[in-house]
Order: C-alpha cells, then sequence, then structure tokens
C-alpha cells in the first residue's frame, strides 16, 4: 500500500546492491566505449584503405603511416566523440547517433587538414575520406549499439535512479527509458504519496513519501533523481529540488506541459536565472531541412534499391507463381498537401479482393466492426500464401522504395492513409499533409497494427512536430528489429 512505511531493511538491501554493483561503473563504462570506438575506426579505416586500393590502382598505391593508422586517426575521433559528450552523459540512442555524426565529421576535417597540410600520408586520397566518413559512421553506431546491448543484457554499468512520483507520467516514462538503451538506467524504488500506478508498483519496491527523499537518498547512496509527478504545485516541487540538490550529482523533473512538442524546445535562463522561457521550433517549415529530408530520403533509397534489386526480382518471381494477376497492387493513398498518389506494393490479396470484402463484410457483423475500427481484418480471407509471409515480414511495401524515388513518399514519415481515414485525424489532418507519408515511421516501429487508431493519429503528428534527421535514423535503425521479430504485423 501506498501509505505503509517500508522497512529500513528494504532500503538497507538497495544501498548494498548500489555500493556493490556500481562502486567503479564511473571508470569503467567509458573506458569500455572507447576501446569499442577505437576498433569501430580501424575497422573503418580497413575496409576503407582496402576498397579505395582495390577501386583505383591507376593513380597509385594508397600509403598510410602505421602511426597515422593506429594512433592519430583514433585520438581524433576519440576527442571529438568525447568532446560530444558520448562518454559521460546518459542520453536517448538517437542523440547519441547525432553527437557520433558531428565527431564523424569533426574527424574527417580534421583528418583531410592532416593529410594535406601536415603530410601524414605519401598521397592522399578523396575516395578513402569519402568511405572513411561513412565507415567511421556506421562502424561507430554499431559497435555502440552491440555494446550498449551486452550492457544491457548483462545490467552492467547501470546509474541508479530514484524515482519520485509513481502515477500514470511516471510509467509511460519509466517503460521508455528501459527501452531505450542509450539511457543506461536503473529504477532503484519509488516514493509517492497517494496509490501508485498499478504497473509501477508491480515493478519497484516502494521505498517512503516524498518527505522520506533525505533519508532515502543518505540511506541507499543514489545520486540521480527523476521527479515525474506533473501534478506537483510550484512550491511542493521547488522544496523538494532545493532540499534533495545538495544530495545528489543530478535532479531531473517532468514539467505538466501536456502534450505539447518538446523535442525541439529550446530552455533559455531570464532574469538572472528565475524565469525560463521555451522555444519551440517546426523544423518541417524551413525549407532547408525539407530539402535535407528530400536528399536523404532519395540518396538513401536510391543506393538501396540498387543493392536490393536480385531480392526484389526473386519476391515478384514467387507473387507471378503463387496465383494469377498482376505482380504490383496499386491503391490509391493520400499524400503531401492532400494529393493522392498510386501507392505500390507486392500483391498479397487474390485478384477479386474488393468483392470478397464486400460479402464478407455484409455477412459477418464482427469482420465489419474490426474493418471499420481500423481499416484491417486479422483474419484476411483474401490474402494469398505468399501475401502471408510478405505481410508477416513487412516485406510486400518494399516497392514503395519506388514511391520515394518519384517523390510521392518519404524513407521515413506518417503512415499513408486511404480517403475514408481523412476525418479520423481531425484537427491534426494539416499536420499529416505538412511531409509526405514515410515506408516507415513511428506507428510501424511502436507494434504497427497492436495500436489503436487514435494512438496512431497522436505518433503521426508527434512526428511532425519534432521531426529531425538523427530521429528519422534512429527510426530506420528501428524498423529491422521491428521486422525480424514480425511484431504487430498482419
Amino acid at each position: 500500500m501506498a501509505g505503509k512505511r517500508p522497512s529500513y531493511t528494504q532500503q538497507h538491501v538497495v544501498a548494498r546492491k548500489l555500493k556493490k554493483t556500481n562502486k567503479y561503473a564511473y571508470l569503467f563504462a567509458p573506458l569500455l566505449l572507447v576501446l569499442a570506438d577505437y576498433a569501430a575506426v580501424l575497422c573503418a579505416e580497413a575496409i576503407s584503405f582496402d576498397l579505395r586500393n582495390f577501386f583505383i590502382q591507376d593513380h597509385g598505391f594508397l600509403y598510410i603511416s602505421k602511426f597515422h593508422f593506429y594512433v592519430i586517426a583514433p585520438i581524433i575521433y576519440i576527442v571529438y566523440l568525447h568532446l560530444c559528450d558520448l562518454y559521460t552523459r546518459p542520453m536517448q540512442f538517437w542523440r547519441i547517433i547525432a553527437g557520433i555524426f558531428k565527431a564523424n565529421l569533426y574527424a574527417i576535417l580534421t583528418g583531410i587538414f592532416m593529410l594535406y597540410a601536415v603530410q601524414t600520408a605519401a598521397t592522399t586520397s578523396r575516395l578513402y575520406m569519402t568511405l572513411l566518413w561513412f565507415f567511421g559512421f556506421f562502424f561507430i553506431v554499431l559497435f555502440r549499439f552491440i555494446f550498449k546491448r551486452i550492457f544491457d543484457r548483462l545490467q552492467l554499468f547501470e546509474e541508479p535512479v530514484l524515482l519520485m512520483g509513481a502515477g500514470l507520467t511516471a510509467e509511460i516514462l519509466v517503460k521508455h527509458i528501459r527501452s531505450d538503451i542509450g539511457l543506461n538506467y536503473r529504477f532503484i524504488g519509488y516514493l509517492e504519496d497517494n496509490t501508485p500506478n498499478a504497473e509501477v508498483a508491480r515493478q519497484l519496491p516502494h521505498l517512503g513519501k516524498f518527505a522520506d527523499a533525505v533519508r532515502v537518498i543518505r540511506q541507499t547512496g543514489v545520486r540521480k533523481v527523476l521527479v515525474m509527478a506533473p501534478g506537483l504545485d510550484q512550491k511542493h516541487l521547488q522544496d523538494i529540488v532545493y532540499d534533495i540538490q545538495p544530495l545528489v550529482n543530478s535532479v531531473a523533473f517532468v514539467p505538466d506541459l501536456g502534450t505539447m512538442p518538446l523535442s525541439n524546445m529550446e530552455v533559455e535562463s531570464l532574469i538572472d536565472g528565475h524565469a525560463v522561457m521555451f522555444n519551440m521550433r517546426n523544423n518541417l517549415r524551413s525549407r532547408w531541412n525539407c530539402l535535407l529530408k528530400f536528399v536523404f530520403d532519395w540518396c538513401l533509397t536510391l543506393v538501396g534499391t540498387i543493392c536490393i534489386s536480385p531480392f526484389l526480382l526473386l519476391i515478384a518471381l514467387w507473387v507471378y507463381r503463387d496465383s494469377p494477376g498482376p505482380i504490383i497492387f496499386k491503391h490509391r493513398r493520400i499524400g503531401k498537401d492532400g494529393k493522392d498518389f498510386y501507392c505500390y506494393k507486392f500483391r498479397s490479396m487474390c485478384v477479386d479482393a474488393d468483392v470478397k470484402l464486400k460479402e464478407l463484410l455484409e455477412k459477418d457483423p464482427e469482420a465489419r466492426a474490426e474493418w471499420e475500427k481500423d481499416f484491417k481484418l486479422k483474419q484476411d480471407p483474401r490474402i494469398t500464401k505468399s501475401g502471408a509471409f510478405l505481410r508477416k515480414t513487412s516485406l510486400d511495401e518494399l516497392p514503395q522504395i519506388f514511391n520515394v524515388l518519384k517523390g510521392e513518399m518519404s524513407l521515413v514519415g506518417p503512415r499513408p492513409i486511404i480517403k475514408d481515414e481523412i476525418p479520423r485525424y481531425g484537427k491534426y489532418i494539416d499536420d499529416y499533409y505538412m511531409v509526405r507519408p514515410g515506408i516507415t515511421g513511428m506507428w510501424q516501429t511502436s507494434g504497427r497494427s497492436d495500436i489503436d487508431y487514435d494512438e496512431r493519429v497522436q505518433m503521426d503528428t508527434w512526428y511532425v512536430r519534432n521531426w529531425s534527421i538523427w530521429f528519422d535514423i534512429v527510426l530506420l535503425w528501428r524498423t529491422f528489429s521491428v521486422v525480424l521479430n514480425k511484431k504487430g504485423a498482419y
């Protein structure tokens, strides 16, 4: 029960665990990440070096000194990664990717300067530096992802966090933090004055009330506190922060800002720190950002299409032999600015699917209710054998890469909708019209058909109002995991 005072024994057990498992985490975790980044840079250098000498043989063999290869180049990378706070500051994985991109760019520019101006190489190569720019980013992200997964699986180097507040906000944020491998937090328990959220109470021990914060912090030795109680009045929140701030390294709190788009928010302190001004940008109102997103989508899709073209031909042959009819299914969808277009997919249904659907909805009230709710059927009799597999793995959507090349869709964006779905968006339809719909997106990587329609709409509008190129990269990364797990697809 929320009002029951926890035993001192419980808090002492928590304190002992903190001292045992995290005593040297602040030393070993950054060191292991440095080693991972060093190995990633060496891999990137080796592949870039070999590819350059393979493709270009008429202009001399590229030679780079071992000292530059094994010492100078990796140190340049590690210095810039450190300057981007990627060794000591926990952050969401998409922010880690953004930091790696910046550090990689700075390292390449510094490397170019050294190769040309300081003459650390016998010859110079623009192709080598271009390949190093690509593979440096790829391998550092990959190695970071692998190491973070290992840390998470083995519960290594977790930062202990005390949770103040155990309501619905706490449940949502705890779930998000635990699913983001960049935030290696371990919640030791919660403080709550009222009845806690059932899910939070099930997962975490109750360590007391808000008034017990100072005592719990001193007994457990926790150094980070996360206040998730948006309903607290200003004076109460201020008292909590002032009481516990001298005892911990950091205090984070979630203000009550409703559902406002906060990802692109800038905070500025005014009047010598006694007032705060929040500035929220709309990134997709910038023509430069829209051009950046288009170029990113088009270039990546063009390269990807060339690479997977043999695979596309194999799927097309399978669809052709599995059932009579066209290989590609075209369906009208609503795109940017409300303009409709033909969305391409590998055909996964029989050719008379519309007739069968009409007959099914007339005869089966349950199927009609399910269709009217989500415009989907879990047990759809129209689906072919090949179509069932393609839908389960989302491979039926691969032809949408041609929609991207035509400028009708993006790699990442809101889920493409049909005309009948427009009223379901209500006032949020203008957000949908701002961007091209995507092959993947927040809905597709967050459970897909397991999520109700209203939540889909909220995800689409959140994406539009909080867009960044880094978030697109993370959603593409998540897509592979979701497709492999076949979560929510039918």
